[in-house]
């Protein structure tokens, strides 16, 4: 489980993680190179932002060591390619230079993914371009594959999408253009196999008209939810659909991979443990209890904590302030009490997961709508990169390590 870290360090801490004096520390700040601030009511003494401290320590560590250095990319650590599409960068979080946040207050999911894909923010009706086209997928024809998704809505999903590719004669067309209208198809096909029908409205309506048909407030969280969730930079099921395109294989193929990352249970499955915990827990009077046992027992707590956001992750207190504002009492008190037992006695906020996992108990979705608006807000993020990777032409092969026997 993700400790919270506090934005800044002393100038002792960061000239220690640096492994400098602290003249060299006030020599990296006079170039520029680190940000400092007064701390409170210590006006002669400097704190200095964690993440400038473990960038220049990043940096120094590769031109040191260079193998080290590439290997702790893969864990949390330096970034391992370009990308222009989202920025994480104190505590916020930013599609093409836009703040999700504010995008996610009034923007669908469907202007989001222009932006993503053109690089252009999206005038609204943005799905009235790209997103109009029919699936190429009936409902009819994806009813008659729901007995084959034994696991549940997203085997469905990954049922779909292989027939979707085979269907669409089009979907190898990987030029710019026909990957947006290709992925358009992708995420209507997606939306219609989990709304059980074909809508032409947004898809925010149509899951709402499917999960919450007399609730349109929900609709609203829904919109919301899948604006956050649509792209991430480097997370696992991300980096896998990058490789994917990186091949030159389709869309569909790049999204199926991409959701068969997502299916493990260290990626999609956090909200899954988390919505199972909850009932664990049952009413808010054991919140701390069963948080307290978990951390006697040495098990791990899903929901709270993240790496990227040591302050607290904006896209959870986003969805949390929804969660309030359904006016579903009996759920926000319970919700409320797990969120301050987790924040108090392990030390870290709510995250993504627990977000989602307050809006589908405040406004009554299904079960497995955690899991679902996050694959169908990430399957935008997935075509977004793919588009980046193809224009790149070039293919995503990492070098391994040896460390096994010597050669004979």
């Amino acid at each position: 489980m993700a400790k919270i870290q506090s934005r800044h360090l002393t100038s002792q801490e960061a000239a220690d993680a640096l492994g400098v004096t602290r003249a060299t520390l006030y020599a990296y700040t006079s170039r520029g190179q680190l940000r400092s601030d007064p701390v409170p009511g210590q006006p002669r003494e400097r704190r200095y932002f964690r993440e400038d401290i473990e960038r220049l320590r990043d940096r120094k560590e590769a031109r040191r060591d260079p193998a080290k250095a590439a290997a702790r990319g893969l864990h949390w650590g330096s970034p391992v390619l370009d990308s222009g599409i989202t920025l994480i960068h104190e505590g916020k979080l930013y599609y093409r230079g836009h703040d999700a946040l504010k995008l996610a207050q009034h923007q669908t999911l469907e202007e989001v993914a222009e932006l993503l894909w053109t690089s252009e923010p999206a005038v609204a009706p943005a799905e009235g371009r790209l997103f109009r086209q029919p699936p190429v997928l009936s409902a009819g024809h994806l009813a008659r594959l729901r007995p084959f998704a034994k696991d549940g809505p997203l085997s469905l999903l990954q049922t779909a999408l292989p027939i979707g590719g085979a269907l669409d004669l089009a979907s190898y067309d990987l030029r710019p253009e026909a990957v947006r209208l290709t992925g358009a198809r992708i995420v209507r096909l997606l939306t219609t196999a989990i709304a059980g029908r074909h809508s032409d409205a947004p898809i925010h309506r149509a899951l709402q008209a499917a999960w919450a048909p007399k609730h349109l407030a929900a609709g609203d969280a829904i919109r919301k939810a899948l604006v956050l969730c649509a792209d991430h930079e480097l997370n696992a099921s991300t980096f896998v659909a990058r490789c994917a395109a990186s091949t030159g294989a389709s869309p569909y193929d790049v999204v199926s991979a991409a959701l068969a990352t997502l299916k493990g249970h260290r990626h999609g499955g956090a909200a899954e443990r988390l919505a199972a915990l909850l009932a664990e827990i049952g009413t808010p009077e054991r919140s701390r209890a069963v948080v307290a046992n978990r951390l006697r027992r040495g098990e791990s707590f899903p929901g709270f904590g993240h790496p990227l956001y040591p302050a607290g992750d904006p896209r959870a207190a986003l969805l949390l302030k929804t969660a309030e504002s359904a006016g579903n009492k009996t759920a926000w008190r319970f919700l409320s009490h797990v969120a301050r037992a987790g924040s108090e006695l392990l030390q870290a906020r709510p995250n993504l997961d627990f977000g989602l996992v307050a809006i589908t108990r405040a406004y009554g979705l299904p079960d497995h709508a955690p899991l679902i608006l996050f694959a169908l807000g990430r399957s935008v993020g997935w075509i977004a990169h793919a588009i980046e990777q193809y224009a790149s032409s070039e293919l995503i092969r990492p070098r391994a390590r040896y460390i096994g026997p010597p050669p004979e």
